[in-house]
């Protein structure tokens, strides 16, 4: 079983009228900081905000009418079930999907929204995987897979093949790594286009897959990541078989990675990328001399991110940079001295978001006071001028 350029580029006339034609532009800033030149495809740009709506929609257009009557069944993390759920309702399919328990709340919201049914189960995306299997022979239903399938691929090839439309001279696409077939499709597209272009899968550290069984190696899988859209266990046999001999490295990502990544793409491109999504960027943070220099595209392949998490991420990073700091103060326990304290704070520019005041730390003298004072400066040498004018008045503080 193979996959082919024209495999794809059926595929892409297929989905013409059916999805957005997503933009690849270039990211001054986002070049600036990594010493790349770097493309962004913006993927999260789709109506269920994720690039898996064209493998989806590639599916489900070459179905039986016999299996459009019975309907179709899916296991996913969330963005594969928003997509199919959705077409799946524009052409009149019944669909089900099974989704983990730790799917973010959103994902399964959105996946609802679109008429799907959502089966809640197992902890992870294999053991929701099994639990679809199951209802599949049951009901007699069409499974539609995430990745480990050919019209699947294929859909997810046309990413590559818009982006090479767009800019043709690429020389590297480093690509997010779950199951494997987003990097499939792209890989077949980047290497019959341009044997020369270098493809680097991207992994969760976490979640090393597929650089377990390119070693030949039982990888540990889990954890807590917020690039659950790729944290898979197994990558599919098929995807695999495909992409490996068109990949020549794969790199593994720790989580600040992502988190910066997930933060850049709001603060410099305004706009919102999950984790997953933000896989490729976060690969030119952990390494920059790998790309120092090329001509990189990026795909942005999904927006849905709980919101409390992308809050949680932006303030994280404040946090690196040192741009929100708590302070703590500890001196005599008299009026007037967090009115000192906080005039010399103001004086300085900075904002004071918080204040934490504990006199029964056995650390602190009886007649002394502990104050824990979170600030909002402008980076890191505004913080450090803070605590030298505080330390000039008397007041050393120390970071916590």
């Amino acid at each position: 079983m193979t996959l082919s350029i024209d495999d794809i580029r059926a595929a892409a006339e297929r989905l013409k009228g059916h999805i957005e034609r997503t933009p690849c532009r270039h990211s001054r800033t986002l070049s600036e900081i990594t010493g790349a030149e770097v493309w962004v495809k913006f993927e999260n740009l789709q109506f269920t905000a994720a690039y898996k709506e064209r493998g989806a929609l590639n599916t489900l257009l070459q179905l039986s009418d016999n299996e459009r009557g019975r309907g179709v069944i899916a296991a996913s993390a969330g963005n594969h079930s928003q997509g199919l759920a959705y077409h799946a309702a524009r052409l009149g399919i019944p669909v089900t999907i099974v989704m983990p328990r730790s799917t973010p709340f959103v994902k399964v919201q959105q996946t609802r929204a679109h008429g799907a049914q959502v089966v809640l189960e197992g902890e992870n995306y294999d053991e929701a995987s099994g639990v679809a299997m199951k209802l599949c022979e049951e009901k007699d239903l069409a499974f539609v897979h995430p990745f480990n399938d050919l019209k699947v691929m294929a859909g997810q090839g046309t990413v590559a093949l818009e982006m090479f439309e767009d800019v043709p001279d690429l020389e590297a696409l480093p690509i997010p790594i779950g199951g494997g077939g987003l990097i499939a499709g792209c890989a077949t597209v980047a290497k019959s286009l341009n044997p020369r272009v270098e493809i680097v899968g991207v992994e969760p550290a976490m979640y090393p897959s597929f650089t377990a069984k390119m070693r030949g190696v039982n990888g540990t899988s889990g954890g807590a990541t917020i690039a659950e859209g790729i944290a898979v266990k197994q990558v599919g046999e098929l995807s695999y078989a495909i992409a490996r001999p068109l990949i020549d490295e794969v790199l593994l990502i720790e989580e600040p990675h992502f988190e910066r990544a997930v933060a850049l793409y709001c603060n410099v491109e305004k706009t919102v990328v999950e984790g997953a999504g933000a896989a490729s960027l976060a690969a030119l943070l952990a390494y920059p001399t790998k790309f120092k220099g090329k001509k990189v595209g990026l795909i942005v392949t999904g927006g849905n991110i709980d919101t409390r998490l992308l809050a949680s991420v932006l303030t994280r990073e404040l946090v690196r940079d040192q741009r929100l700091v708590s302070l703590r103060i500890i001196g005599d326990d008299r009026p007037g001295l967090l009115a000192t304290v906080s005039a010399v704070i103001g004086q300085m520019g900075a904002n004071i978001i918080e204040v934490a005041h504990n006199r029964l730390a056995l650390d602190v003298p009886a007649k002394g006071a502990e104050f824990d004072i979170m600030i909002e400066t402008r980076d890191a040498q505004h913080t450090q001028e803070i605590m030298d004018a505080l330390r000039e008045r008397g007041y050393p503080p120390r970071a916590v």
